[in-house]
């Protein structure tokens, strides 16, 4: 099982480590970094151990760092850059949608891009744009392949003024192979690496949207999209209004309707072993967003989403409103351990695939993103 987690808050980065005290292991804040200010991402690169943090400082803008020493020393690296903004730029399509600034707002998704070499990278943004950096953060270059499709024009903010890429699946069979979650812009997909798209949301439903425009696919809001590393072509998706599942690599979805005590949330976590395996945070929508009842439950199927447990040993029950964030869940590689962090700052541990859960840490600043490190 993975014994680091990096949990960016609203407050700083801490790092936090599972270590034997007194012949027992328990876990511990081994050390911060950033200390007072907004990590809105941090990831850990398992081919090298690099560790990357995104900072959104505000008045003095994004930041990125890298510390190649587990998190001892940091140093600042470029954040994307998008190019100049045309002077005449059309007005978008979609009565939902403001013009999206040529220009950086946050850094919301960090990964691998499933190739050998440590450092190569994709970073998705808001308003939108996609890059890669093949040097570890040095530089990084913008997608426009998917940045000048016209139906980009159509995409609008869920959550945040504009739309944003929060979600990258790489194929680990074949890294050109790639997946997006935008909100609200549907999943995008690519065969090639970036040098084509396609948007891959057939079968998902918006609500939100007038019964004329809730089926189609650009302008879907999947708030997280995952995908599950032994069998790659199941994928699940927290959508606004739902739950999706994928069985044939995103290039059509099912929704599942039956789910106590909600279908909505923020966040997904899939077994790394086992495709019918997931797990999700229900929350009321839409003004509310708080735990359906004051009570604070994580849901998990067995079965690909034939039937669900709630699960809630060791989580609060009694006029608890924690929210949890899309990337305040993860499940390390042994598909046992799950954390999860929310926005109220509790951080929540379990070792046995979420029947139980342990409170690590009650007070916390508020959670943006959990991770698991690579042993």
């Amino acid at each position: 099982m993975n014994k680091r987690i990096l949990v960016s808050t609203r407050k700083g980065l801490f790092l936090v480590d599972r270590k034997e005290t007194s012949g027992k292991e328990v876990w511990s804040i081994s050390g911060t970094a950033f200390l007072g200010n907004p990590v809105t991402m941090a990831f850990a690169d398992p081919r090298d151990g690099s560790l990357y943090a995104a900072l959104n400082l505000g008045h003095f803008g994004v930041k990125l760092h890298h510390s190649a020493d587990g998190g001892k020393i940091w140093q600042e690296r470029a954040v994307p850059v998008y190019p100049p903004q045309p002077e005449n730029l059309s007005k978008p399509e979609s009565e939902f949608a403001k013009v999206a600034p040529w220009s950086l707002v946050q850094i919301w998704a960090l990964e691998s891009d499933g190739g050998a070499k440590a450092g190569g990278l994709w970073a998705g943004t808001i308003p939108g744009g996609l890059f890669h950096s093949s040097d570890g953060g040095q530089s990084w270059r913008m997608i426009r392949s998917l940045w000048d499709r016209p139906e980009r024009n159509q995409w609008f903010g869920g959550g945040y003024d504009y739309p944003g890429i929060h979600s990258i699946c790489v194929d680990p069979r074949d890294s050109r192979r790639v997946s997006l979650g935008v909100s609200c812009g549907g999943v995008w997909s690519t065969q090639d690496a970036g040098e084509t798209w396609a948007c891959t949301a057939k079968g998902m439903r918006a609500e939100y949207m007038p019964p004329d425009r809730q089926n189609d696919p650009n302008i879907q809001d999947p708030h997280r999209l995952v995908q599950c590393c032994q069998s790659p072509d199941m994928m699940w998706v927290q959508h606004h209004n739902g739950i999706f599942r994928s069985t044939d690599g995103a290039t059509s979805w099912t929704e599942i309707t039956d789910v106590k005590p909600s279908v909505f949330g923020f966040v997904v976590a899939v077994h790394p072993k086992d495709p019918k395996t997931a797990w999700f945070v229900p929350a009321i929508k839409d003004e509310c967003r708080v735990p359906v009842e004051g009570q604070v439950v994580v849901t998990r199927t067995r079965d690909g989403g034939q039937s669900f447990d709630v699960l809630r040993e060791g989580l609060p029950q009694i006029n608890s409103y924690h929210l949890v964030y899309r990337h305040g869940l993860d499940v390390d590689a042994s598909g046992s351990r799950l954390v999860m962090g929310s926005t109220t700052g509790g951080l929540w541990i379990s070792e046995n695939e979420g029947s139980t859960w342990e409170c690590a840490f009650p007070h916390l600043p508020p959670i943006y993103c959990v991770g698991f490190v690579a042993d």
